[in-house]
């Protein structure tokens, strides 16, 4: 008795549904998209800079410390805004600091490469004025973002759905009929905020330049805006 009320059951559902289905099909409808775009400039830039101890001319007793250097660049970072958070340390190194010296007695100086997270992208080139340019190896550009990125891609999101509406009582009006419910939405969208590429700048010595010798130049960097395009697939009835 069990078996034959759970199959009565099992048949009542397949035939509910399949007739949900056939009435979907059946159902006088329209498929439209909506097309959302917007134009974005980075707020937000992730800067490695590697520092070096050095030797002013060559003098191993007059030695500039990591740490001199570590706290210079750390008290410029956090007066440009750059949280304490985001201020961390990618990599600890040593260099010879004459390599043409014999191998079994080393003048090994030590380095450090440092993450930040920059908010005040107008005042880079101040934050690193205030470092002794000296003890700046390089520095680059790994990426950057957007503080308000979510609160943007839910905006064109909206405002997708909304045009696929109005596109949907467009077709509908030149038939007679009006637009109904919404039967179904699918989110076609892939934002490219991966299209904002790093692009590294200056500060990198040069070949010729020895390793006492300092590369004035500035922290020359173009942040340029991106398009973002939100697609929605979007199915209405018609009544």
């Amino acid at each position: 008795m069990k078996k034959l009320i759970g199959l009565m059951l099992t048949v009542c559902m397949v035939t509910l549904a399949s007739a949900q289905s056939n009435n979907f099909e059946n159902s006088r409808r329209v498929s439209t998209r909506g097309t959302a775009e917007r134009e974005v400039t980075p707020d937000i830039l992730y800067l490695s800079i590697s520092l070096r101890e050095y030797l002013p001319d060559g003098n191993s007793k007059k030695k500039v410390s990591i740490e001199t250097l570590e706290k210079q660049l750390y008290t410029a970072a956090i007066a440009n805004g750059v949280k304490e958070e985001d201020f961390t340390i990618q990599n600890v190194y040593s260099y010879n600091s004459n390599p043409k010296k014999k191998k079994d007695n080393p003048e090994l100086l030590q380095a450090k490469q440092y993450r930040l997270k920059v908010t005040n992208l107008n005042g880079l080139n101040q934050m690193l004025d205030k470092v002794d340019a000296k003890g700046i190896q390089s520095t680059s550009v790994n990426g950057y973002d957007h503080s308000q990125k979510k609160a943007i891609e839910k905006e064109l999101k909206i405002a997708a759905i909304q045009d696929a509406h109005a596109n949907a009582e467009i077709i509908a009006s030149a038939t007679g009929d009006s637009v109904g419910k919404v039967l179904a939405i699918n989110d076609n969208t892939n934002f490219s905020w991966n299209d904002m590429a790093p692009q590294p700048r200056a500060y990198m010595a040069k070949a010729s330049v020895s390793m006492q010798d300092s590369v004035e130049e500035s922290l020359d960097i173009s942040v340029r805006p991106i398009k973002l395009t939100c697609n929605i697939d979007a199915i209405y009835e018609l009544k």
